[in-house]
């Protein structure tokens, strides 16, 4: 069975659609669940939204609405320690500020996905760049609605120009150094 920490924690992936929020979230997970058997949730957008958020759109209210509810349930599940994992957009700072305090400030670890609007679009699968950039969809996140970068992000990756790995061990190497995971080789029977 998963160990809980004394107190969990949220890392909050945000960036563009494409920017590698979920590669990143789902390597970080094998990392701590699979290879330190600590308890880990990811919270995906795309899924969130499949069934937390199912019926939202995607006006700012939405979305905030939408980020609201990934935090609180981060919130929750931080007070019982667990590592809670969320990779949304969340283009908007006000709201990522809400769930910073909602989660506790010492207990949320921002990492800002940077990378270049040209290579989002480049590898996006979807096709939802394209379309948005043919006005086909409107309210687009980078495109015909702003991101909003993190001011002061606890980690930056960038994806355009790091591995998966580097990236993650960036945010593993930050989590340890703030004393919110124990180093790879530590043993809680020590």
């Amino acid at each position: 069975m998963a160990q809980t920490l004394s107190r969990g924690f949220t890392i909050w992936f945000t960036g563009l659609s494409g920017a590698g929020k979920s590669t990143l979230a789902q390597h970080l997970y094998e990392e701590l669940a699979n290879h330190r058997d600590l308890a880990v949730e990811v919270w995906d957008g795309d899924v969130v939204r499949t069934h937390l958020s199912k019926g939202l759109g995607f006006s700012k209210e939405d979305r905030d609405t939408n980020i609201r509810r990934i935090g609180f349930v981060c919130a929750k599940l931080t007070q019982y320690g667990v590592i809670n994992i969320a990779a949304a957009i969340s283009p908007y700072r006000e709201v990522r500020d809400e769930v910073r305090r909602m989660v506790g400030p010492d207990r949320f670890v921002e990492v800002h996905v940077n990378v270049p609007l040209n290579v989002a679009i480049e590898r996006d699968v979807k096709g939802l760049y394209q379309k948005a950039l043919a006005g086909e969809i409107t309210n687009f996140t980078g495109v015909s609605d702003p991101y909003e970068s993190p001011m002061n992000p606890e980690v930056i990756v960038h994806t355009a120009d790091e591995t998966v790995e580097e990236s993650v061990a960036k945010i593993i190497a930050y989590c340890e150094t703030a004393g919110l995971l124990p180093p790879a080789d530590y043993s809680p029977e020590e």
